[in-house]
């Protein structure tokens, strides 16, 4: 989905967290993985989310940097722009 608005990526990673388990409720821009109950083998699955939907290809690193829900938004955003 080339182009993608931050918004498309917003409802994505969102629809995503409430397949790993979190609290549809709980998800916002400034919740961080770790209060979600996310663990590093469901941002895994994100990152390979982001590359099937958007071309987007986080690296380990990206995924090590990234702590809430908006700061993977803006990262996947950025670079499915």
């Amino acid at each position: 989905m080339p182009n993608a608005t931050k918004e498309d990526v917003a409802q994505r990673v969102n629809e995503a967290l409430v397949e790993f388990g979190a609290d549809a409720d709980a998800i916002a821009p400034d919740a961080r993985f770790e209060a979600l109950d996310v663990d590093s083998l469901d941002l895994v699955e994100l990152a390979q989310i982001a590359e099937d939907d958007y071309g987007v290809e986080l690296k380990t690193e990206d995924l090590q940097r990234i702590e809430t829900v908006g700061q993977a938004v803006d990262l996947i955003a950025e670079r499915a722009g």
